[in-house]
């Protein structure tokens, strides 16, 4: 072999090991870890590798149409936007290694809306359009990426916790299971002239516990179960052979086949039902029943929630509480949601406050006065953990101040106790006095209302601080139309009141998210703590819930929940679909960290913390965290323009 063939095989070995390399490096980084090794080949044969040193500028809105695609090989990237109200632009993002842009400039054919400059000295594997176009059409999860971003980041995860669940479990164990592969497809149903003897004939004959009734078109009128026999036999009926229809439930509840087992197990819990038909098109398709859930160990949902709400004693409550934490263990591994687990564990709680209530007005006597009993904060929202506290008040009605008095003084007693039989149940007592048994909060409507002016007419951003967990009040316990009337008082005061909204602004941006300009995460040591951390809930979350609850306030919206919010919001048109979108998918996968991390909490036995140390996550664990609290900064940016602060 010649020099020349010896230079030519040394040259051709080193651009192979070369190409190697870089796929080694970009398959450590999503999208590229779900790309074809072809289309990955493809990428690294027609980019270009270029150094850009520390505060040069690598793109910028005066380029014009964007002409190539970025990936950081070594370095850091940050991105600055001009702000109309201001003169000097505001940091808008951090981009660190493995992470590309911009997408979405190049998707749309434009130029990029950020100057995007080296925050040190900078490798980047740079591609050019007619490549990035060529590779969109190659490859399936690059494509989805540049067209979606961060939700296909997130499916990512949520497929990754599925995938683990089913080789654990097995898929007939997912929470997403639709009701049209789980229901009974043959439901035995009967006509409401059939006699009650012979449906429950029917009953034993098949061994279930239900028998729907139908019309002659096989639409659902009623449902007849264990629970309704029982019922006839207690009252002492011996006719039998009356019709099943004077007998069976009307109104059966129903879902669609579309609906998943999830939804079925909360509509069994919210209803205080075992049964829901399947019906489509007006036509019964099947029956899905606790004992399916049961049987296919979903979620001990139903009968938790059942066994909760007919506890006999308090000490049985707390003994509950510990099933609790195993059913959110067990949804964690389903793959569940954060959204579906906050409203699991929201309807639990209800059940319990409910049950506590019942239990001591039987222990004390009921004073035989009518009162609602209202939670605020994260309990008003339904957005709690486990890890949470007592937020709540009591509203009554009364005419005037000495009737009020009478009445407060007769109910604190009262709720002192539940405050108290609460605490044993695992709902710590709040450390502020939040709670029904401060006078200050068993309060009949008009004085709440009044105290509601006062937030209104007479706050102050240190006073709004510690007053904004009240404007998420809900109802738990009682009768409703007294909370309905404060309600929309409410959202007409504020609807009316721009110096409080602009209030509300500024406290909405006091909760910084923890993103630096040429740092991954700005954490800190608390107390004691020999690790740097960041506070996922005060960091992360409150600046969502903020500026959802502003917002919705301002514009006449009920709800108290922050994803609902966010999606009337949408809908209402105060905010584009593609950032409340984006605002919801970063909410919720916070909320899902900062779960997962209770989770992990509770199996070392340490209490529970809502400070993490990023260092413990994945890689895109990290990189999602980190884009989420930058679309907590884009919302609290939109809220500094609207109230021009």
């Amino acid at each position: 072999m010649g020099k020349a063939d010896a230079f030519a095989k040394a040259g051709k070995t080193a651009v192979l090991q070369n190409i190697q390399g870089l796929m080694e490096f970009l398959q450590k980084f999503p999208p590229f870890n779900q790309m074809e090794a072809a289309h990955l080949v493809f990428l690294v044969e027609n980019c270009q590798l270029r150094f850009y040193s520390s505060g040069e500028t690598l793109l910028s809105p005066q380029d014009g149409v964007v002409e190539h695609f970025f990936i950081i090989k070594q370095g850091r990237v940050y991105g600055e936007r001009l702000q109309a109200t201001r003169e000097q632009a505001e940091p808008a993002f951090d981009l660190t290694v493995g992470e590309c842009f911009p997408m979405a400039a190049l998707v749309g054919e434009r130029a990029t809306r950020t100057t995007h400059v080296a925050a040190e000295d900078t490798f980047c594997l740079v591609l050019d359009k007619a490549s990035f176009v060529k590779l969109l059409s190659l490859s399936s999860p690059f494509r989805d990426f540049a067209i979606r971003g961060v939700s296909s980041l997130l499916e990512q995860v949520n497929l990754q916790v599925q995938r683990r669940a089913a080789e654990s479990l097995g898929e007939q164990y997912s929470l997403e299971a639709r009701l049209g592969e789980l229901a009974l497809h043959q439901p035995v149903s009967c006509l409401p002239a059939l006699p009650l003897n012979e449906a429950v004939g029917l009953m034993n004959e098949h061994n279930i516990g239900s028998i729907v009734v139908v019309d002659n078109d096989q639409h659902p009128l009623g449902i007849f179960t264990l629970r309704d026999l029982r019922q006839v036999i207690a009252s002492g009926v011996d006719n039998l052979i009356k019709p099943i229809g004077q007998a069976s439930t009307q109104q059966a509840f129903s879902l669609s086949p579309e609906a998943s087992a999830f939804d079925a197990a909360i509509a069994m819990t919210e209803h205080h039902i075992t049964h829901v038909c399947v019906v489509e098109n007006g036509q019964l398709k099947g029956v899905v029943s606790e004992r399916d859930l049961f049987s296919l160990q979903r979620v001990d949902l139903v009968h938790l929630a059942q066994t909760i709400r007919h506890a006999e004693r308090i000490e049985s409550l707390v003994g509950l509480r510990r099933r609790i934490c195993q059913l959110v263990d067990n949804m964690l591994a389903h793959g569940a949601s954060s959204t579906q687990i906050s409203h699991i564990i929201t309807l639990l709680n209800d059940h319990t406050v409910s049950r506590v209530i019942e239990l001591t007005l039987e222990e004390v006597g009921d004073p035989g006065i009518p009162f609602t009993w209202l939670c605020f904060g994260s309990e008003g929202r339904c957005e709690q953990t486990l890890y949470t506290d007592q937020d709540n008040g009591i509203l009554f009605e009364a005419d005037n101040p000495a009737e009020a008095q009478r009445v407060r003084t007769l109910l604190l007693p009262v709720a002192q106790r539940i405050n108290q039989y609460l605490a044993q149940c695992g709902f710590a007592l709040c450390k502020g006095n939040i709670m029904a048994g401060n006078p200050d909060l068993c309060l009949s409507r008009i004085e709440w209302l009044k105290r509601f002016q006062s937030f209104v007419f007479e706050s102050t951003p240190e006073h709004l601080l510690g007053s904004s967990i009240f404007f998420d009040l809900r109802p738990v316990w009682g009768p409703i139309s007294g909370y309905e009337q404060l309600r929309n008082e409410l959202l007409d005061l504020i609807e009316q009141a721009s110096l409080f909204q602009r209030l509300m602004a500024e406290n909405a941006l006091r909760h910084r998210p923890p993103i630096g300009r040429f740092r991954d995460f700005v954490v800190s040591r608390k107390g004691n703590d020999k690790i740097p951390t960041l506070d996922i809930k005060e960091q992360g979350l409150t600046p969502f819930v903020d500026g959802a609850r502003l917002l919705s306030l301002a514009n006449g919206i009920a709800t108290t929940n922050t994803l609902e919010r966010l999606r009337q919001l949408i809908d209402a048109g105060v905010i584009e679909a593609k950032d409340g979108s984006a605002y919801k998918e970063a909410y919720q996968f916070i909320q899902q960290t900062r779960m997962q991390h209770h989770q992990q909490q509770a199996r070392e036995g340490k209490p529970y913390s809502n400070r993490l140390d990023p260092d413990t996550l994945n890689h895109l664990d990290r990189r999602i965290l980190r884009e989420s609290f930058r679309q907590a900064q884009r919302l609290q940016a939109s809220l500094a323009l609207r109230y021009h602060l």
